[in-house]
């Protein structure tokens, strides 16, 4: 019987994919798959280094691709999100999805199948909220910024919106939770480390960073907001739902809410 080992892998989604790839190349009996800053030697197990190789990696995403696109998607997202041995999981899933006859109909009474699909529809949704409630203050190098701080790790999907949406502007979106940003120079997107000293929320408390155009045009919107807010039809459960209170600090027009 071939004793079980601990994967170690950089954290990212091509150094997992990596370790899926040496995994069953090497037929190993995995323990578990832990980021390396986070990786805890098991009692029973030993341990290996994985680095990270982008041919491997995207062997792995082909073959995942070519048994069912919907499952790669899963995947992704599920990485994503960040759950506490989601790798282990993901690997599971992976597994099964290989073994199945039919990668399109994987079974969703299995408990790992369903909740990988569960993963990936709250990731899917914190996309598209993101998406939704990013909103731009304009800095004085003609950059419009955006701070965000959702519950996953959604920048690498929802930056081909921006870019299609805002391809005529540089922007930068920055992820307080995860200290990283995508910033767009009107040719590519690519993802930048800041260190930023304060946290600009969307408010009317002044920066220096920021135009002062900026602030009279939230004043403008924020007027127009409060006018076409009709006090008779609120509804605060249902906008709740909507626009969730943990993402009101970056509105602008939910500055007097916060």
């Amino acid at each position: 019987m071939n004793a079980s080992t601990t994967l170690v892998y950089d954290g990212s989604f091509n150094g997992f994919l990596t370790a899926v790839f040496v995994a069953f190349d090497e037929k190993i009996n995995v323990a578990d798959i832990q980021k390396n800053n986070q990786s805890q030697n098991g009692l029973f197990s030993e341990t290996e280094t994985i680095f990270t190789h982008v041919d491997k990696a995207k062997r792995v995403w082909n073959g995942i691709r070519n048994k069912s696109h919907n499952a790669i998607s899963n995947i992704y997202f599920a990485f994503l999100s960040e759950t506490e041995g989601v790798e282990m999981m993901l690997y599971t899933y992976i597994q099964k999805l290989m073994r199945a006859k039919n990668g399109k109909y994987l079974d969703y009474s299995d408990s790992t199948v369903l909740f990988i699909a569960q993963l990936a529809r709250k990731v899917g949704r914190e996309k598209h909220r993101m998406e939704a409630f990013v909103r731009f203050q304009l800095t004085k190098d003609n950059i419009y910024f955006a701070n965000i701080e959702p519950d996953f790790d959604v920048l690498p999907l929802i930056s081909k919106h921006f870019r299609d949406r805002y391809a005529d502007q540089k922007w930068l979106i920055y992820d307080v939770k995860r200290k990283y940003g995508i910033y767009y120079d009107l040719d590519h997107v690519e993802m930048v480390s800041l260190n930023l000293k304060d946290i600009h929320h969307n408010k009317t408390v002044k920066s220096d960073a920021f135009a002062t155009e900026e602030y009279e045009y939230q004043t403008l919107w924020n007027d127009y907001f409060k006018s076409t807010n009709i006090a008779s039809r609120i509804n605060p459960k249902l906008h709740t739902q909507h626009v969730p209170k943990r993402y009101w600090k970056y509105l602008s027009e939910k500055k007097e809410a916060v």
